[in-house]
């Protein structure tokens, strides 16, 4: 299975979460797994990678063309997609993942998400979305979510389109085992 990885390309990742991240690379390859991700070479997104290829894992990168201009794309990348653009970039993410996870990330991490949530509400795709709120990173995300359901604005069933999550257990067995109810 493809999973695509959302999540934090920042060199000030507070330890918690980059332990987190080790746990999550290990569990990825362990169940023989190929990352997807931005090729970010920092933070979340790199300490995964680094330990789905440490464990023999496949890692895809799909990152704009100009981001060169930035920083240096994951090095350890089994394959590298250029894109033209944010946007192509997203669009190459879901099309080539069966499912995403969402781990601590800023601005970019939550575009992704909420962008991948609305495409799954609109029937554009039906893939398998996980918010890994891992050291609680999104407890205050989901009391918005929550407060946006209460207030009317967010349809309960929209509630219905993700999976919130604790562990790299839990994230993968949800994921396993939500193409095993699909089929």
């Amino acid at each position: 299975m493809k999973i695509c990885l959302y999540a934090a390309g920042s060199k000030k990742i507070k330890e918690k979460y980059i332990k987190e991240a080790i746990t999550l690379g290990h569990t990825i390859a362990k169940h023989e797994h190929t990352l997807i991700f931005g090729a970010g070479s920092n933070g979340i997104m790199a300490t995964v990678a680094d330990k789905v290829k440490e464990k023999s894992g496949e890692v895809i990168g799909i990152t704009p063309e100009w981001m060169k201009d930035f920083e240096q794309p994951y090095q350890d990348c089994d394959e590298i997609i250029y894109t033209k653009n944010m946007q192509q970039r997203k669009e190459e993410f879901l099309k080539r993942s069966d499912a995403i996870i969402v781990m601590p990330g800023g601005i970019g991490t939550l575009d992704e998400f909420f962008e991948v949530l609305t495409l799954k509400k609109l029937k554009k795709h039906d893939k398998a979305i996980v918010l890994y709120n891992c050291q609680n990173y999104y407890d205050t995300l989901i009391e918005m979510i929550n407060f946006m359901t209460e207030e009317g604005v967010i349809q309960e069933e929209d509630n219905k389109l993700y999976k919130i999550t604790n562990t790299a257990d839990e994230t993968l067995n949800y994921i396993e085992n939500y193409w095993k109810n699909k089929k």
